[in-house]
């Protein structure tokens, strides 16, 4: 079995697989991914589906990826949290996003400290970054208590403008 970030008190992150394509619809059709993320004209299951194939699953040979996160209570799936390497960055970099209807409790943290610890303790990196646009506040927010600093601000191939963070892992 692949290497994945350890579960936590209330969530268990994994690969993402085809029959996830309901969940990633809602997910990708959110208003706040559309918004903070990018819209990505994805409005059907099987467009979904197609996502997951290209966008997602790809990654996990790598060890990296985002991986879809769920209750350890419930299984119900929440949001997704992990490590891409983007072409325009020179580290990996740390991403999540989740359902609004889970936002404020402490889900992304608690995910994205799971993934912080896979990227130190598995792949050996030193340096985490994460992007946001400006103007996701609590993105950034969280990204601070996280223990990221801002590092600088970058136009992205597509022509969108995201702030850089960094996070010294040693």
């Amino acid at each position: 079995m692949a290497n994945l970030p350890s579960p936590t008190a209330r969530l268990r992150l994994r690969q993402a697989d085809l029959s996830d394509s309901a969940f990633m619809l809602q997910l990708l059709t959110e208003p706040s991914w559309e918004r903070f993320i990018r819209a990505t004209g994805v409005r059907t299951e099987e467009e979904a589906r197609a996502h997951l194939e290209e966008k997602f699953i790809p990654a996990y040979a790598d060890g990296l990826g985002f991986w879809l996160v769920e209750s350890t209570e419930t299984g119900q799936p929440m949001g997704v949290c992990g490590l891409a390497q983007r072409p325009y960055l020179e580290h990996i970099d740390l991403g999540f996003a989740f359902l609004e209807e889970y936002w404020g409790r402490g889900y992304a943290e608690e995910a994205a400290f799971s993934a912080i610890d896979y990227a130190r303790d598995v792949l050996g990196k030193n340096i985490l970054w994460a992007i946001t646009v400006s103007d996701n506040a609590a993105s950034i927010r969280l990204l601070q208590r996280l223990g990221f600093n801002y590092l600088e601000d970058v136009t992205k191939p597509e022509g969108d403008k995201v702030s850089v963070f960094e996070l010294k892992l040693n």
